[in-house]
């Protein structure tokens, strides 16, 4: 598997298993960006929690991220309004740049490569698309501005930009604020009695519990394997290319995105959902060696994204009839923000207080969006391929992915090594059946 670039540029702490047993206030489970925000927060609060990560923190999906930190998020507004109606759209969008600022302060103390830019989303041929958005979103009272012309190698309908939103080195910025947490790596969950969580070394206990693992693992609750499917996208980072100075992302779902760090420029792209078949890497190539013929490949790698029924993530508690569990996932493309949203909303809930944005994440909103019917038909059209190769986590057919040589669940987004070994969840196992440790 590639390393990112943000790999490629950090020193890892290092946290210590658990060994043996504990009690806390508040389990947080999974040490991605969320799940280290929570734990933050909750340290600043003086609340009692511990963080148990399987692995290392953020060598899951953070560790992929193009680390864009900004309230735009496609075209989401017109849509917000027009399904959930214009409070809970205003919600969506305090929510996200209380969530910008919070990253602003925390971000001072921390040399992380945070920079303030502003964000564009263009679109190539649908014009009105993005005049119903700017419309949406002074309707919120929130400024837009447009722009015919952007600093990018092809011609646009149009594009419009969010002032004075950011970018950083995600990584890094996890160094900064991880350090004196209580956070424990290399100690799995592999089961939970209630609120008492079972690990190799020794169980926890606590009176509430975050599940932040990306994808949710507790199938009998909630039906979040109705509720998301997962997207890959491709980022490639090219040495003696453009300083487009800003954040930019196609307002199609297939389309790419771009943004500099330091000398570097990123491009990403080549989208599919897992276990389909998509451009990958060779249509970001592609891309570069006609319009950036000078430019020379640094590092490339993939990431993957847990997509809502709705566009909005899933945050809150788990469901109806799991008191003391709480959820964060379904980030679409927008994890970095989303993930402190995410902390500041789920702090306060676990301490019984009331937040102003939980409403709009709520998790056990209604399901009937479009998207229901056709992660339905991908499940039942893949339990029944016939296969060699099954997804432990529902027993769907895996396919190959021959860009990144993995083997990956089209229902809910697993992959697997080709020898077996997991690679990303909601599967908790190797296809051996075996767990890692």
């Amino acid at each position: 598997m590639e390393a990112s670039l943000w790999e490629q540029t950090w020193e890892a702490p290092n946290f210590l298993p658990l060994k043996g047993d504990i009690s806390t206030d508040v389990l947080i489970i999974g040490g991605g960006m969320a799940g280290v925000l929570c734990a933050y927060l909750l340290h600043q609060a003086g609340v009692p929690y511990v963080l148990a990560e399987a692995r290392t923190i953020c060598s899951g999906i953070t560790r992929n991220t193009t680390a864009k930190i900004t309230s735009q998020h496609g075209l989401i507004y017109d849509q917000l309004i027009r399904r959930f109606g214009k409070n809970r759209a205003a919600q969506y969008l305090h929510a996200n740049e209380a969530a910008l600022q919070k990253y602003r302060e925390l971000c001072r103390g921390i040399d992380c490569n945070f920079e303030e830019k502003d964000a564009y989303v263009y679109a190539l041929s649908d014009r009105q698309a993005l005049e119903r958005e700017c419309m949406a979103v002074e309707q919120l009272d929130f400024c837009a501005q447009w722009a015919d012309h952007i600093p990018l190698p092809f011609a646009v309908a149009g594009a419009i930009a969010f002032k004075r939103q950011a970018q950083f080195h995600p990584l890094k910025f996890v160094s900064g604020i991880s350090a004196g947490l209580h956070i424990h790596e290399h100690t799995p969950v592999r089961a939970l009695q209630g609120t008492t969580a079972i690990t190799d070394r020794g169980r926890i206990c606590a009176k509430k519990i975050i599940v932040a693992t990306h994808f949710p693992f507790l199938n009998k609750h909630g039906s979040y394997f109705l509720k998301l499917y997962q997207h890959r996208s491709y980022v490639i980072a090219y040495h003696n290319a453009a300083d487009v100075n800003g954040m930019y992302v196609d307002a199609a779902q297939t389309g790419m995105s771009f943004r500099n760090y330091e000398d570097l420029l990123l491009v990403g792209g080549g989208d599919h959902r897992t276990g389909k078949q998509g451009g990958a890497w060779q249509e970001l190539r592609d891309f570069a060696a006609k319009h950036y013929p000078k430019a020379r490949e640094t590092a490339h790698w993939a990431t993957q994204d847990c997509m809502s029924l709705d566009g909005v993530p899933y945050i809150g508690p788990y469901s109806a009839s799991t008191p003391g569990l709480y959820v964060a996932t379904g980030f679409n493309k927008w994890g970095m923000t989303s993930s402190m949203v995410a902390a500041m909303i789920l702090c306060d809930l676990v301490q019984g207080k009331a937040n102003p944005f939980a409403e709009v994440f709520s998790p056990s909103r209604s399901i009937l969006r479009p998207q229901l019917a056709i992660n339905g038909f991908e499940a039942v059209a893949s339990l029944l391929t016939p296969s060699v190769r099954r997804c432990p986590h529902l027993g769907c057919a895996l396919k190959w992915n021959p860009q990144e040589h993995s083997w990956d669940c089209p229902c809910h987004g697993s992959r697997f090594t080709q020898d077996g070994k997991l690679i990303d969840n909601p599967a908790t196992g190797n296809l051996s059946g075996r767990h890692d440790s």
